[in-house]
């Protein structure tokens, strides 16, 4: 009996400690499992946050490309604008380089001419100082005969009224004698008449001796006349290329006036007196013995000396300012005046070249303003061939400009491009493309109030590679 309870005990306290055994071993089992769900609980509530931070996330990124493909129209409108920009631009540029090449050519071919021209002018130049001596010479010749037949001209119409009157004299008197009593008060009328009309034609060619040679102050008006015409037919501007009754002081304050001042290129002018008197000359014309011609010659050409003293004396360049003289023009307004001292004194026109004084008649002179008029000629040439020349560097550096302008803004079309490009493929492209992912949201119950362009929608669906093909998965 005792043993048998031994032995119950002994079972007892083995099931107890069994009981123990696995209720330690449940409790462990149990603890263990708790831990699996807890960190399972913990790994879902964060895969829980960070699915809620990537759907606000992806909001925040629907917005924006919605708001980019809203101005998906605008950017394409503005490419449009900018590319017809472009094509104008290029259609200018092309013009541009025409018209630089079209004032290139002419810039090139003025350039030609103004050289031509220039070169002609030299040539002309030693022309016209090889045949000055010759061309005088035929023109005193040639003037001489002129004049005589002007003179012989001016008489015979001063004189044709004088014999007329004469012959209506002769004749009225033969009809006093025949009507001698009865005509004798008409016959003193005409006398009277005809002493007045003598009278008339004395003061007549008195005047114009006067004029042509003898006073000094008629004689000066009339060479201001004749000066006047010649300028007037070579060419020059008055007020531009030549000034008249210039006035300057010398150093002692007294005035000196020229007759003429005639403006050079390069700040240089020619002065051109008409005073030279012809008095002298005047009675060498009408000198009837050889010892009166003789005197009357001496006189004309210390006339001519006297006055080359008096204008180099006036030293007019050192009153000219910053203009430089370049040669003072004594003109003779009678051409054989002119040619009469030149043949008489040769040594007249060396001395006169040597005190920087030309003596000229009106043909000479008129050759010189001619051959001025053309050196301004060819310096207006050559100032409208540099303002081209100017304007062509100009245009140039505006082209130059306008190209790299160009390029710039073609650079910016570029990386525009590449920038939309890039934006568009982020939308549409890949399987994880930013439009499936946001179109996804709705799937997942978040609502807005407005859609996804379909277009865009099949165009990210198109843009989604296939996946590779699995087979059959083994269901029947």
């Amino acid at each position: 009996m005792p043993g048998e309870l031994d032995i119950n005990v002994i079972i007892v306290g083995a099931v107890i400690i069994g009981l123990l055994a696995g209720a330690l071993l449940v409790w462990l089992l149990m603890r263990s499992l708790l831990k699996n769900i807890q960190r399972q609980t913990n790994e879902a509530v964060g895969t829980i946050d960070a699915q809620r931070g990537m759907i606000g996330e992806l909001r925040e990124r629907g917005a924006t490309l919605e708001e980019k493909v809203r101005q998906i129209p605008a950017l394409k409108e503005e490419l449009i604008e900018k590319s017809a920009k472009i094509d104008l631009l290029i259609n200018e540029k092309s013009d541009l380089a025409r018209v630089v090449a079209r004032l290139k050519s002419e810039l090139q071919a003025e350039q030609n001419r103004s050289a031509e021209n220039l070169a002609l002018l030299d040539e002309a130049r030693e022309k016209l100082k090889l045949e000055f001596r010759h061309l005088a010479n035929l023109i005193f010749e040639e003037k001489t005969n002129k004049f005589n037949e002007i003179s012989k001209s001016h008489l015979d119409n001063l004189l044709t009224p004088f014999r007329t009157q004469i012959e209506k004299f002769e004749q009225k008197v033969a009809e006093t004698y025949e009507k001698e009593g009865r005509e004798r008060f008409s016959l003193m009328r005409e006398v009277q008449r005809l002493q007045q009309l003598n009278q008339q034609i004395s003061v007549d060619a008195e005047n114009l001796t006067k004029a042509l040679k003898g006073d000094t102050k008629t004689q000066g008006t009339w060479g201001e006349i004749i000066l006047e015409r010649i300028l007037e037919e070579s060419g020059l501007r008055k007020g531009i290329e030549y000034d008249t009754q210039g006035g300057f002081r010398d150093v002692d304050g007294k005035l000196l006036k020229p007759d003429v001042v005639i403006h050079l290129p390069e700040e240089k002018d020619v002065i051109i007196d008409s005073k030279v008197s012809l008095v002298a000359y005047e009675r060498y014309v009408r000198a009837e013995g050889d010892e009166e011609r003789e005197l009357a010659l001496s006189g004309h050409l210390a006339s001519i000396n006297g006055h080359l003293k008096s204008l180099h004396s006036k030293r007019y360049e050192e009153l000219l300012g910053e203009r430089s003289l370049d040669f003072v023009l004594m003109f003779i307004p009678i051409e054989s005046a002119f040619m009469l001292a030149i043949e008489k004194d040769d040594e007249i026109f060396r001395k006169a070249f040597n005190q920087n004084i030309m003596i000229v008649s009106p043909s000479t002179l008129l050759v010189t303003l001619r051959t001025i008029q053309n050196i301004w000629r060819y310096e207006y040439q050559n100032r409208y061939a540099l303002e081209i020349a100017e304007k062509a560097g100009a245009l140039y550096d505006k082209f130059v400009n306008f190209v790299e302008d160009l390029d710039k803004v073609g650079d910016h079309i570029d990386r525009a491009n590449k920038a939309y490009d890039g934006a568009r493929n982020k939308l549409v492209s890949g399987r994880g493309n930013l439009v499936n992912r946001v179109h996804s949201l709705q799937e997942l119950g978040v609502k807005s109030r407005k859609k996804l362009p379909a277009q865009l929608l099949e165009q990210a669906e198109a843009e989604i590679p296939n996946p590779p093909s699995s087979g059959d998965d083994g269901s029947s």
